[in-house]
C-alpha cells in the first residue's frame, strides 16, 4: 500500500511540475508574427518594422549610447540589463525563448514585448479570436504597457504623450479579430 501511495504521489509530482513548466509561454520572435501580420490582415509587420521600436537594439550601438553607458559608468549598452531591458524583447519581458521561434535580440522592442510572449496564442485559429488570444495570454497593449520604458528612468527621456506616439505605430487589428 505505501508503495503504491508513494508512486501515485511521485507521478502527480512529475505531471504537475511539467505543466508548471508548460505554463510559461516564450517568445517566438517577429519573424514568425510576420507570417500573418502582413498586407492582407493590416500590415502590422511592416507598421512596426518601420518604427523606432524595431531599431530599439540597434540605437545601443550608436555613439551617442555608448557615451551615455559611459557617463553612467556602464560597460557596453547593447550587453547592459539596464539597458536592454527597454530595447529587448527578451529583457523586457524575462521570458525564455521558444527553441522552435525566430526570435533574436537585434529585433529590438518587437511584437511580443506589447503583447506578451506568442508561444501559446500564435496559432492561427486562436488569433483569429480575440477572446481565445487573450485568454491564451495576448496582451492588449495599453498606455501602462509603454510607460514601462517611457518614463524618467530613461536617460534620453524628454516627456511623453501616449495619443501623440500611439498614433505613430498603431496598427489596424482585422474585423474577424476585433469583434
Amino acid at each position: 500500500m505505501f508503495r503504491k501511495t508513494l508512486i501515485t504521489i511521485t507521478i502527480l509530482t512529475f505531471a504537475f511540475t511539467a505543466l508548471a513548466v508548460a505554463a510559461d509561454p516564450t517568445i517566438i520572435g517577429a519573424t514568425k508574427c510576420k507570417m500573418c501580420h502582413k498586407a492582407k490582415t493590416g500590415d502590422q509587420f511592416q507598421i512596426w518594422s518601420d518604427s523606432g521600436h524595431a531599431k530599439a537594439f540597434e540605437t545601443l550601438k550608436s555613439e551617442a549610447s555608448i557615451a551615455i553607458a559611459t557617463e553612467k559608468g556602464l560597460g557596453n549598452p547593447w550587453e547592459e540589463a539596464a539597458c536592454l531591458k527597454c530595447h529587448s524583447t527578451q529583457a523586457f519581458l524575462g521570458a525564455e525563448v521558444d527553441a522552435t521561434g525566430k526570435y533574436d535580440q537585434i529585433e529590438g522592442v518587437s511584437c511580443e514585448a506589447c503583447h506578451g510572449a506568442g508561444s501559446e496564442y500564435k496559432a492561427k485559429k486562436i488569433m483569429e479570436d480575440r477572446a481565445a488570444s487573450v485568454a491564451a495570454g495576448m496582451h492588449l497593449a495599453d498606455e501602462t504597457t509603454c510607460l514601462k520604458c517611457h518614463n524618467e528612468e530613461s536617460p534620453t527621456f524628454k516627456g511623453f504623450e501616449y495619443a501623440a506616439m500611439w498614433d505613430k505605430i498603431k496598427h489596424p487589428v482585422p474585423e474577424a479579430v476585433a469583434e
